[in-house]
């Protein structure tokens, strides 16, 4: 029987896991590393830490599982998406990763819409310019650190990093590519136009493939790094949520699925391309050769209620390990006891600024309303409440461009929180009526 092996660069962490030729999951290994923020509205990570985390995935995945390196078919990457991989002319990394959430490139924003223009940037990368993209950080570097930009010979995404690492290969894929703000996406193709009035070398992105594609195969040393055999190949794999729209059926007009990770999404497929000309959506390539979808985000989804947790919530995370349960889940009972609505607190998810439907990199989280009746219980509702209501503003938009939403999917860990549960993870269908839809 031939294996598949799938790898997921997240934010806090890389997830392996290797299935069999009918999908069932054979083994999977989970490894954390740290996000730095050195200053307010930084976020960074080390590019060395991926490939490490990928490296102790990959032995741990094949050693659980007993299954033979040559019996691995290929491999496939997802992962966080817009962080910004700066390689010299050897190819070493010159700096910390800015990733995703960081939001100090609101300037450089600016500089792109003047040179660009507002319509053409739309016309061309079917979105404004966002703090989150990665050109606007590749000018942050230019502008704040030159010393750098002049080494820098070759600009990566996060899951190419860890490709180049297994393949030595410099690549992307569309649907990762779309978020960059450098590529032409009615075209799906490096926009030339975009790269000579923002001053970029048309060298310095790798090539790009549609996500199915072969991009690569494992080199001799990646090989003996991971135990994999030599010349395993790497298809080009898709964003983080480009790849979970495939694995949720989420691969057709009027299907779409909403995640909580980190920050948390609404998706939907289409046929056609659909651009919000106000910008609070993003419009990418996806994963289906061809094809598109609609995304709208909330930064700061599963990151408001780890940022709870974290600060608030000391004796749930005692009193769980005590228990052998998840603290998530004493979280989660203690919110039950709130009535709907929080007794009128609200939550405002902006604590890495907003995206849908505001976007504003200076948006910062709210409690509103807040008031010597409420107790600690009542916050945490209302965080949970609060990440439903900025999704919920997702789907207000998709309406307003005509998209369609008949079947709506619910899938990542923010769906389902139950201690020990088997099926947690997986995705599930909403009902019509609790899905917000029109």
């Amino acid at each position: 029987m031939a294996y598949l092996m799938g790898i997921d660069i997240g934010t806090s962490g890389t997830k392996t896991a290797l299935f069999d030729e009918t999908g069932t999951v054979v083994a999977s290994h989970t490894a954390e590393y740290p996000l730095y923020q050195p200053q307010n509205g930084y976020a960074e990570q080390e590019p060395a830490d991926w490939w490490n985390a990928t490296v102790e995935g990959i032995r741990a995945v094949l050693a659980e599982s007993g299954v033979p390196a040559g019996a691995v078919a290929g491999i496939g990457l997802s992962g966080q998406m817009h962080g910004l991989v700066m390689l010299d002319e050897r190819g070493e990394v010159l700096r910390r990763s800015i990733i995703w959430c960081d939001q100090r490139t609101a300037a450089e924003c600016e500089e792109i819409t003047q040179r660009l223009g507002y319509d053409r940037l739309i016309a061309i990368t079917a979105n404004p310019a966002l703090t989150g993209f990665t050109a606007s950080k590749i000018l942050w570097v230019r502008n704040h650190e030159p010393e750098i930009y002049e080494k820098c010979r070759h600009i990566l995404l996060p899951k190419d990093y860890v490709r180049y690492m297994l393949t030595g290969e410099l690549a992307t894929e569309v649907s990762d590519a779309s978020g960059m703000q450098l590529l032409d996406i009615p075209h799906r193709c490096w926009s030339d136009e975009v790269l000579d009035k923002l001053e970029i070398d048309r060298s310095l992105p790798g090539k790009v493939y549609e996500s199915p594609e072969v991009t690569g195969k494992l080199t001799r040393r990646a090989a003996e790094l991971t135990g994999l055999a030599e010349g395993t190949i790497v298809v080009g794999g898709a964003g983080d949520n480009a790849a979970a729209a495939v694995g949720t059926g989420v691969v057709r007009d009027g299907r779409a699925f909403t995640t909580i990770g980190t920050s948390g999404v609404v998706f939907a497929h289409t046929d056609r391309m659909a651009i919000d000309p106000k910008g609070r959506v993003h419009t990418f390539c996806c994963a289906v050769p061809g094809a598109w979808h609609v995304m709208g985000v909330t930064q700061g989804a599963g990151l408001s209620l780890k940022w709870f947790r974290d600060n608030f919530c000391g004796a749930e995370k005692e009193a769980a390990a005590l228990m052998g349960v998840d603290p998530y889940y004493l979280m989660d009972k203690e919110a039950e006891t709130v009535p709907v609505g929080a007794n009128k607190l609200l939550y405002l998810p902006y604590l890495m600024g907003g995206r849908t439907p505001h976007l504003d990199p200076d948006a910062r989280g709210v409690f509103f309303g807040l008031s010597a009746i409420h107790t600690r219980k009542d916050m945490l509702r209302a965080v949970m409440e609060g990440v439903a209501y900025s999704l919920n503003d997702c789907m207000g938009v998709f309406r307003e461009m005509g998209v369609a939403i008949d079947d709506m999917m619910a899938c990542g860990g923010g769906r389902d929180q139950r201690p020990l549960a088997a099926d947690a993870g997986r995705p599930v269908r909403l009902r019509r009526q609790n899905a917000g839809l029109p």
